[in-house]
């Protein structure tokens, strides 16, 4: 019986744990894996961002397209917040259509700075209106939050500019 005990003991010994040269390779291996990974994560954001910002210009342009149609008389919208409104007990009116969400509305998204451009204004009877208009999209922070910048017209056609501002030139599809 004394004879089994000694040698739990001398086991017990011998199974302290992780050696400081086992803890070092790990936390090396962890390093790598890391520095490779948080890049390609980046850039899977920044893709992310691009994204969202060319579907919220496909946005923009068919709430204008609604816009037009619910306010002949006003044309289109000049000032993004008009086709933002809350929807409580407030119907929708020309300053508050309600046709996109509040935060698309404010001009601010997903690392993106929208703005509506280049509107163009005609008076009919009287009545001032909107015929035609650009929206851009810039990143916020150029090379985090997106790399290109984009614009819209009319038509709805995308285009890019490289740079991340708005002097778009590249067409997409």
């Amino acid at each position: 019986m004394f004879r089994i005990c000694r040698q739990d003991q001398v086991r017990r010994k011998h199974q302290s744990g992780f050696t400081l040269m086992e803890l070092l390779i790990v936390m090396a291996i962890i390093i790598i894996i890391m520095t490779v990974a948080i890049p390609s994560f980046l850039n899977l954001r920044k893709q992310a961002d691009e994204t969202s910002a060319m579907q919220s210009l496909r946005a923009i342009h068919q709430a204008q397209i609604s816009y037009n149609s619910n306010y002949p008389q006003q044309g289109y919208a000049c000032n993004l917040s008009y086709l933002g409104g809350t929807g409580s007990n407030t119907p929708p009116s020309p300053q508050a259509a309600q046709l996109l969400p509040n935060d698309l509305a404010s001009g601010q998204k997903a690392g993106y700075t929208f703005a509506i451009t280049n509107c163009t204004k005609v008076s009919v009877n009287g009545q001032d209106m909107y015929t035609s208009y650009d929206v851009t999209a810039v990143p916020q922070a150029v090379g985090k939050t997106g790399n290109r910048g984009f614009c819209s017209d009319l038509n709805g056609d995308l285009k890019a500019d490289l740079s991340g501002g708005t002097n778009c030139t590249q067409q997409i599809q």
